[in-house]
C-alpha cells in the first residue's frame, strides 16, 4: 500500500510540454474534477502523451493533469501470457487515484489483457468501467499495421476518448464510425472512426462532460 503523501502531481517537466495543460487555478481547485493521466511502467512517449491530452481536451471539459509515472503493479502481471491484466491495473489506479480525480487515466506501452467471454485472456487497446473512477490504455497493438507513427498516436488518442466516453456512463454506440462503436478485437475498427455520433454527443452533453461545439482532432476517415 503507497502512502498517502506520495501521491504528488508532476508539474516539470512533463506538464512544463504541455504548455497549459496543469494550471494555478487547478492545482488551488479541492474539487474533484480532474482526469489525471498516470504512466504506467514503460509509458508513452511525450508525442504519445501530447496527443492523448490534445483529444481529450478536443471532446471533453474536464482539464487534465499528468502525473509522475509508476511502476507497473506486480500483481498484475500474467506470466502465461506475459502481459498485465487491464482489470488489476484499473483496481491500481483507483486506489492510487487523489480525491480530485474525476477519471485516473493510466498509460502504458505494454501489452494488456482482460477475460471476454469464454476467452479467459483477450488482447486489448483498453478498458475501463461504465461510471468508473479509473480507466487504462496500451500503445502495444496500436502500432500493428500502422502507416508511421502518427497514425499509431491517433489510434492511441482516439482509444484514450474511447475508454473515457465509458468512464463518463457510455456504453459502446452501433452507430459504424462513432468514436464509442466496439473495437471488435482489431484495431483496425478506430481506423473507421473520427467523430461521436450525434446520440453520443447528446449523451455527454447531458452528462455535462461535453465541450461546446467540440471538433474532432482526428483525421477524415479514409480508405486504407
Amino acid at each position: 500500500m503507497v502512502e498517502l503523501s506520495r501521491r504528488r502531481v508532476l508539474l516539470l517537466p512533463i506538464a512544463s510540454l504541455l504548455g497549459s495543460v496543469v494550471t494555478p487555478s487547478l492545482a488551488l481547485s479541492a474539487e474533484p474534477s480532474v482526469i489525471e493521466i498516470l504512466p504506467l511502467g514503460g509509458a508513452p512517449g511525450e508525442a504519445e502523451v501530447r496527443a492523448v491530452i490534445a483529444a481529450i481536451q478536443a471532446f471533453f471539459t474536464v482539464p487534465v493533469e499528468v502525473r509522475e509515472p509508476w511502476p507497473l503493479p506486480k500483481p498484475a502481471y500474467y506470466p502465461a501470457r506475459g502481459r498485465y491484466r487491464a482489470e488489476r491495473l484499473l483496481e491500481f489506479l483507483a486506489e492510487h487515484a487523489t480525491e480530485r480525480a474525476h477519471v485516473a487515466l493510466g498509460l502504458t506501452t505494454v501489452d494488456i489483457s482482460t477475460t471476454k467471454g469464454r476467452i479467459a485472456d483477450w488482447g486489448i487497446l483498453g478498458l475501463a468501467t461504465l461510471d468508473g473512477r479509473s480507466a487504462v490504455l496500451s500503445s502495444f497493438r496500436c502500432q500493428r499495421g500502422a502507416r508511421d507513427a502518427s497514425h499509431a498516436r491517433e489510434r492511441f488518442a482516439k482509444t484514450a476518448v474511447h475508454e473515457l466516453g465509458h468512464s463518463f456512463g457510455l456504453p459502446h454506440c452501433a452507430t459504424p464510425g462513432c468514436l464509442m462503436h466496439d473495437g471488435e478485437g482489431s484495431v483496425l475498427t478506430s481506423d473507421r472512426e473520427a467523430d461521436f455520433c450525434d446520440a453520443t454527443r447528446a449523451r455527454l452533453a447531458a452528462a455535462g462532460v461535453l465541450r461546446s461545439g467540440a471538433v474532432s482532432p482526428f483525421t477524415a476517415v479514409k480508405s486504407r
